[in-house]
């Protein structure tokens, strides 16, 4: 089963619960993919089978179709978060990154067919997450900002100042409708630059200026 691990290389103690991902998050990722600017928050979920290491390599299966990476911070959850929770943000004990890997085709075919994304967006393997660094959930108020490169390319560059709907706002809409446990993680949206994924490319994270990981597809 797959543990969340600190940046230091240590397991964290918590189940592997579910990710709670937000699409359409930033005005110019709607833009480019032809989506309309939502009014509320877009959830959807992807369960622990879906969670790998970004680092130091991680599998694709081309057999599914076209992959696409998507570059997200990824917040966990360190004390249970209810619709009746003050602060959310102050159970929030780690945060990290993450690539929520999307087969695009069939995404566009599901929804051009009114269907959920889940094929595309929940298989085995989509949530590529790196270590988390240990935070106090309310230093996650200052503006974080994060990189993805590709072949040493700088394909999106994140900004939470620049999100649509804020750190804050995103836990307290997810749990109006989702109780967030211990060990479930947030992935809170991808800026513009999404595109394929290819065997053999180099990527790399980053997270401030503090931490970075590498990652080999295979």
């Amino acid at each position: 089963m797959y543990q969340h691990k600190w940046v230091s290389g240590e397991t964290i103690l918590f189940p592997a619960g579910k990710a709670v991902c937000i699409g359409r998050n930033y005005v110019a990722h709607a833009q480019e993919l032809n989506n309309p600017i939502p009014e509320s928050p877009l959830l959807f979920i992807k369960p622990a089978n879906a969670f790998c290491d970004f680092a130091p390599a991680f599998t694709i299966n081309e057999q599914l179709g076209e992959h696409h990476y998507e570059a997200e911070l990824v917040l966990l959850v360190g004390e249970t978060i209810t619709a009746n929770t003050q602060e959310p943000l102050s159970h929030i004990c780690g945060i990290g990154l993450g690539l929520d890997l999307t087969l695009r085709h069939l995404q566009s075919q599901l929804k051009a067919q009114g269907h959920p994304w889940e094929r595309a967006k929940a298989f085995d393997g989509s949530a590529c997450l790196s270590a988390f660094m240990p935070v106090e959930g309310l230093e996650l108020t200052p503006p974080l900002e994060f990189k993805l490169w590709q072949n040493d390319q700088l394909k999106q560059h994140g900004e939470t100042d620049k999100m649509i709907f804020k750190l804050d706002h995103l836990l307290q809409e997810i749990s109006r409708y989702f109780t967030l446990q211990p060990g479930d993680i947030v992935m809170t949206g991808t800026p513009q630059g999404v595109g394929k994924l290819a065997k053999g490319d180099r990527l790399k994270l980053e997270l401030g200026e503090a931490h970075q990981w590498q990652a080999i597809v295979e």
